[in-house]
């Protein structure tokens, strides 16, 4: 089914590997910032999709938006439709371990979730989907090689940004890094197409002290994970 309901790119536009980030701008920063020949080849709704080269590997970039609704659509749509292998979100998170800085950025190795996303699958249970064990090694050592290693654990995937239950001390507890909002669905549509997915991201606030970064240096500024995913695509 090409086009779909929400990109409407041709077939053969995207690469094997795409990079989300959840922002169509920073989707834009990425093409003009990084990618050689960048052509837009998604504007449906405003969701920008480049594709380009980087280093002489054909890549792409799209935004997800906001929310696993949202990725789970065009995440979707790009592994069963396009022809897309691995999906590597570059997004931002609120810190949950304060041994974790502003700044730092944390690979996704599970999800746990909020979300009834999983249930669509006929699971009876409750579901932490995982990254790709390929992906993840890669953008280790790659980060090693650039001098900024992610952090690798759990994320917690939220349905509710302003969320009134105290869910963050409890997490602590066990153990999750840092909250988000798309990688648990990522990760499940990941899974269930057979490709690979991860998600990086840069911890952008700390929830417990109102330290926050404003919307233009996440828009611009997380330069490392961007470099980090764009050496493993």
């Amino acid at each position: 089914m090409i086009p779909t309901p929400h990109i409407t790119a041709k077939e053969g536009d995207f690469a094997r590997t795409v990079l989300m980030p959840g922002d169509p701008l920073r989707s834009k920063f990425i093409a003009e910032t990084y990618l050689e020949g960048a052509v837009l080849v998604n504007n449906t709704r405003g969701v920008q999709g480049y594709t380009g080269l980087y280093k002489g590997k054909r890549v792409s970039v799209m935004a997800s938006g906001m929310g696993m609704p949202s990725i789970g659509i065009y995440s979707y749509e790009l592994f069963n439709y396009y022809g897309v292998e691995n999906i590597i979100r570059v997004g931002t998170a609120g810190m949950l371990n304060q041994k974790l800085k502003v700044r730092d950025i944390v690979a996704g190795m599970s999800a746990y979730t909020n979300s009834n996303f999983g249930a669509q699958y006929g699971f009876d249970g409750n579901v932490a989907p995982c990254c790709s064990w390929e992906l993840l090694k890669a953008a280790m050592e790659a980060g090693e090689k650039l001098g900024c290693t992610p952090v690798p654990g759990a994320l917690y995937s939220s349905d509710i940004f302003y969320d009134e239950r105290p869910n963050g001390k409890i997490l602590q507890g066990l153990g999750v890094l840092a909250v988000e909002m798309e990688a648990a669905a990522l990760y499940l549509n990941a899974a269930r197409a057979g490709k690979n997915a991860l998600a990086l991201c840069t911890i952008s606030d700390n929830p417990f002290t109102g330290e926050a970064l404003d919307a233009e240096a996440r828009q611009t500024q997380f330069t490392k994970m961007m470099e980090i995913a764009l050496e493993i695509a």
